[in-house]
Parts: C-alpha cells; sequence; structure tokens
C-alpha cells in the first residue's frame, strides 16, 4: 500500500506551521461527525494533532474519513490553519492549530480495542497485561517508557565520559551459590549438565578487574527465580560497575556523580552531595530498617539506659539476652482511643511482636496499664528520651535486637502512613548505608549466611572475628537508599585467595565444594588481582521512583505478572516431546 513518508509528527506543529502542506502518520484517537464536519485526532508517540474533513475541501476525503473508527492507523495529507476563533485547546501543546485534510488513506483497520487507550485507565492490569501492545499506546505508558531510555542514556554518557569500558558477560553461565535460585537451561550437548542464567555478573566483573579493565560498566539483564510481588520480576535489569584500586569514597564519589546527572537530567531535581551516611546499626536503632524512609521525623529512641535497673521481668529479661527495649513517639495521638490502640498492637503482633505496651502522655503524668511496673525516675527518664510532651503517645517495644528493631520499624511506617506524614510533594531523601553485618545467623539451617554474597570484604579490623564470632565481623558493604527503597548496593570486594577460602568456609563451604562452584575465580586470584569493587543500581526501581510509580510492572514494557506468567504471549508454556528428548529430559507425571 502506498503512503507518503510523514513530514512532521503529531506533537509538532505550532502556530509558525500555518500555511505549510503536511502530512501525517498515526492512530486515530477520538472520531466525531458535528454536522457534517468530520474531527479526528491524530495521535502518535510524540502527541495529539487535530485533522478537520469538511465535504468542500475534498469530498473523496471526507467519504473516506466517515469510516475511520479509533485505533485505525492512517496517512492523511492537508494544510495547516489556526483553528477557529473559541475551539482552541489550551490543555495539548499543538491546541491553536489543526489540519484542514484533503487526502487520507488507510493503512490499516483496527478491531474495537479491549479498553480505552487513554491517560490512567481503568482497565484491570490483568487486561492491560493480555493486550500490552495496546497499552504501550497509551501516553502514561510512553512516558514511562521514555523516562527509562532517558535514563539510560544518562548513564552511558556518564560511565563513558569517567572512562569506564562496557563489556558484554555472558547469559549462559555457571550455576554458582549467590542467595537466591537460578533459572536452569538445559544443555542439548552435553547430557545431564544445565547452564544457569545469571544472578548477577558479579564473578565475570571482578574477573574483568583481574583483566585489567579497572573501570567497567554494563546495562545488563539478572534473572532470579523468587516469589514475586509489585517491586520484584524474575527478570529485571542492574547498572552493573566495577572498579580497581578504590576505596569506598572512590565509589561513593562515583555514584554520587552519577545520581547528580540522573536527578538533574532525568527527574528535573537539585541533588547535593556529600550524600548524607548512617551505618547499619544507626539506620536500624532510629528507624528500624536497614532502607529507612527518611522523608518524615519519625525517629525510634532506644531505651535500654532508661530501664538499666528495672524490676518489670520483660525488661529484664530482654535486657539479659542482649535484646532490646525501643520506643516510638507518635506526637499528638494521646487520643487514641482502646480500639484504635489494639489495632496497632494486632499490627505488631502479626508482625512478630509478643505485644505492644503503650503509654498516654497527659499534663499530670503518664498514663497506661505498665505504668505500675515503673519507678517514678524511669518515668521521668523515658519522658526526657523521648522528648515526650503532653499529647503525644508513647510506643515501646522489646525483645531479641534485630527482629525487635524491624517490626518497629514496620510500626514506624504505619504510623507515617496513618498520619500522612509522606505528601506527593515531599522532598526525596537519599543516603548511604554502611557498615553492614558481613554474616546473618538463619535459625532454621542453623548456620550462617552472607548478608550481600560471599565475594564481599569483611572490615580489615574484624578479619580476626571470622572463625571465633562471626556475628562480630562488619562488612565494607554499602547500600544507596532513595526514600526507603534501595536502589543500589555493593561492596569492596575480597582480592585473596586465602582470604575469600576463609569466608567460604564459615559459609559451611568445604574445600572439594568451593573448588567445584568457585574454582575458576580463585584460580584468577593467583594471577594477580587487583584491590577493586563496584555497585550494582536496580534499573527498573530507579525508574518506577522517578516516575511516582508504585510497581515496577509500570516501567518494563512487557513484565510478568505477580505469578511469574506473561499474559500476553501466555509464557512459560508447554514444550513437545521432541523437543524435551533433544535436551534429555523426561516430564514425571
Amino acid at each position: 500500500m502506498f503512503f507518503k513518508s510523514r513530514t512532521h509528527t503529531c506533537g509538532e506543529l505550532r502556530e509558525s506551521s500555518i500555511g505549510q502542506r503536511v502530512v501525517l502518520n498515526g492512530w486515530v484517537d477520538t472520531w466525531r461527525d458535528l454536522g457534517g464536519v468530520i474531527f479526528i485526532d491524530l495521535r502518535d508517540r510524540y502527541g495529539i494533532t487535530q485533522v478537520v474533513f469538511e465535504p468542500h475541501i475534498s469530498e473523496a476525503a471526507h467519504h473516506a474519513a466517515k469510516h475511520l473508527r479509533s485505533e485505525f492507523v492512517v496517512s492523511i495529507e492537508g494544510t495547516v490553519r489556526m483553528r477557529p476563533e473559541g475551539t482552541a485547546n489550551p490543555t495539548i501543546p499543538t491546541g491553536q492549530i489543526d489540519v484542514l485534510g484533503d487526502s487520507v488513506t488507510v493503512l490499516n483497520q483496527a478491531k474495537t480495542p479491549p479498553f480505552q487507550i487513554k491517560e490512567d485507565s481503568e482497565a484491570s492490569e490483568e487486561l492491560r497485561l493480555k493486550y500490552r501492545y495496546l497499552d504501550l499506546r497509551r501516553p502514561d505508558m510512553q512516558r514511562n517508557m521514555l523516562l527509562r531510555h532517558k535514563i539510560y542514556q544518562i548513564v552511558r554518557r556518564y560511565f563513558d565520559a569517567n572512562s569506564f569500558v562496557e563489556i558484554e558477560t555472558p547469559v549462559l553461565m555457571k550455576s554458582t551459590p549467590e542467595g537466591a535460585r537460578d533459572f536452569l537451561v538445559p544443555s542439548r550437548v552435553h547430557k545431564g549438565r544445565f547452564y544457569a542464567l545469571p544472578q548477577s555478573p558479579q564473578q565475570y566483573k571482578q574477573i574483568l578487574m583481574v583483566s585489567g579493565f579497572d573501570r567497567y560498566f554494563q546495562i545488563v539483564k539478572c534473572f532470579r527465580d523468587e516469589d514475586l510481588r509489585a517491586d520484584r520480576q524474575p527478570e529485571f535489569t542492574q547498572i552493573d560497575v566495577e572498579m580497581s584500586f578504590v576505596d569506598v569514597d572512590d565509589i561513593f564519589k562515583i555514584v554520587e556523580g552519577l545520581m547528580v546527572n540522573l536527578y538533574r537530567d532525568a527527574w528535573g531535581k537539585e541533588l547535593t552531595t556529600p550524600i548524607q551516611r548512617l551505618t547499619f546499626d544507626q539506620a536500624m536503632e532510629h528507624y528500624g530498617s536497614d532502607k529507612p524512609d527518611l522523608r518524615f521525623d519519625l525517629e525510634m529512641v532506644t531505651l535500654n539506659e532508661v530501664f538499666r535497673t528495672t524490676t518489670f521481668k520483660v525488661y529484664q529479661d530482654a535486657l539479659n539476652n542482649k535484646g532490646i527495649i525501643t520506643g516510638l513517639n507518635a506526637k499528638k495521638c494521646g487520643d487514641y482511643t482502646r480500639n484504635q490502640l489494639d489495632v496497632l498492637t494486632d499490627f505488631v503482633k502479626k508482625n512478630g511482636a509478643g505485644g505492644l505496651i503503650w503509654i498516654r502522655v497527659k499534663e499530670e503524668g503518664l498514663e497506661a496499664p505498665t505504668m505500675k511496673f515503673f519507678t517514678d525516675d524511669e518515668q521521668k527518664n523515658l519522658v526526657t528520651a523521648m522528648n515526650a510532651k503532653p499529647g503525644d503517645l508513647l510506643l515501646i517495644l522489646t525483645g531479641p535486637r534485630i527482629k525487635t528493631l524491624n517490626i518497629m520499624g514496620s510500626l514506624r511506617l504505619e504510623m507515617a502512613r496513618r498520619l500522612e506524614l509522606v505528601k506527593k510533594d515531599s522532598e526525596p531523601k537519599l543516603l548511604w548505608v554502611t557498615d553492614f553485618p558481613l554474616f546473618e545467623w538463619d535459625e532454621e539451617s542453623k548456620r550462617w549466611f552472607a548478608m550481600h554474597h560471599p565475594f564481599t570484604s569483611p572490615k580489615i579490623e574484624d578479619i580476626q572475628y571470622m572463625e571465633s564470632d562471626p556475628g562480630k565481623v562488619r562488612a565494607r558493604a554499602y547500600d544507596l537508599v532513595l526514600n526507603g527503597s534501595e536502589i543500589a548496593g555493593g561492596s569492596i570486594r575480597i582480592h585473596n585467595k586465602e582470604l575469600q577460602e576463609q569466608m567460604f568456609k564459615a559459609l559451611g563451604l568445604n574445600e572439594e565444594e568451593t573448588h567445584e562452584k568457585f574454582g575458576f575465580l580463585m584460580n584468577a586470584f593467583e594471577y594477580g588481582a587487583p584491590p577493586h569493587g563496584g555497585f550494582a543500581f536496580g534499573l527498573d526501581r530507579l525508574v518506577m521512583i522517578f516516575g511516582g510509580l508504585q510497581s515496577l510492572r509500570e516501567v518494563i514494557a512487557f513484565p510478568k505478572t505477580a505469578s511469574g506468567i506473561s499474559l500476553m504471549d501466555e509464557c512459560p508454556s508447554p514444550v513437545d516431546e521432541q523437543q524435551l528428548k533433544e535436551l534429555h529430559l523426561r516430564l514425571r507425571q
């Protein structure tokens, strides 16, 4: 079918174009017949232009326009004119003009879409995902994809300007334990053997440092076979970075420079550096999270010293077992009813707490069922420690340290939600969290696991505790947190074979397992591995936050559902017996 190439996009024409003869190609957004004059809004990804068909201008074009419908793909030729007085549309950039059409060619017809192609669709997410090719025509989805594109370009320009080399790493690799479940790919050629899709390029980028590429980056797909949620997908995109001959401050400088560019060029905001830093312990004790949301002032207070000599058995037991007593001052919530307090108690119990102590602060003193257990000095010191004023509500939890801090952190976020402390125009809050524990204990398997990954270096002064007291060892690891979401994380790596062996031993891997799973990396370390470190951004999450969205699926062109299904192309799907046979596989019935 013949059609002319467009002279302009549908978002380009202005008053300066009046009198020009133009060709526009796009989709019919709306169609209206007003007393014999036909109006269509023609849409492409650049915008919308109104086109008018009048019978006295072209009978043929007017007749053809009568049969147009929404989502028909058309090519239109005509002349740009000023809209008649009183008909301008100030809500769109092309609203001062329209095109008087004298030729229209239907390039393709369209069935009636299952939902309207418009901003803020009311269609269910399932329907939108099934017809994703239609959903992606909507202006807000196209805006999300363009924001993602812009971030790609900013990242590439920044790293190129700072002497980084973009290098691709394999998508088919060896299955190695990195914390999540691997996606496995059976080999047709090598019977009984499997590739794994990479959870990250971690080991490859460390080997690139051994290879002498001292500054590497890659925008890369990663794969983890995990349970899904709104901010997690089985395949996701990382901005992956590694650097040689660096320490933590060198990496922070590079990351902060990138964030300044992203804030300014993708978000239209200014970022002041250096970015605030909190240690893991500070973040947990003050905010109950290793990814704290600092957009509101609601800090937790550790009360162990207030109750150091308490006779209250619940607090005594916690202190004797190296636990914690932590409090939260809910300002001006002292008038909460007993029913509201019971709801908060149920909230913390569902999160694993044994109970919640609440205290109303009144002019005449503290009011709570537990006051009989507190001495006058304890009450006085509690008021001082929590900066309590009449009308406030004090909430206190006690128990094992990390578990209790996490629960109070959840309660902190719940109170912020109830009190509407985070506004749409709240200033974004970015911070570094540093000095994570190197190991975390898993009670079920009774063993230590790497909190980040097994290639993270311990702090030099803590290496002495690797065997005797692993829980005391801090990592040279860091996370970048934006508005309560981790957007990047990394560490200084182990580059010494002996220390890496010590790390694997602490994780319960024997020499044979270490060689089988990580032998190629350990061998590389024997040939002059430089000190190195790096980080990785979750690009999908970064776009989601910059776009003010709540789900990663809104910023990925073809995402999976929460159950890992692609509704559009119906994968995962069955395969035929011949394919299984070629892969030496047989399904159990």
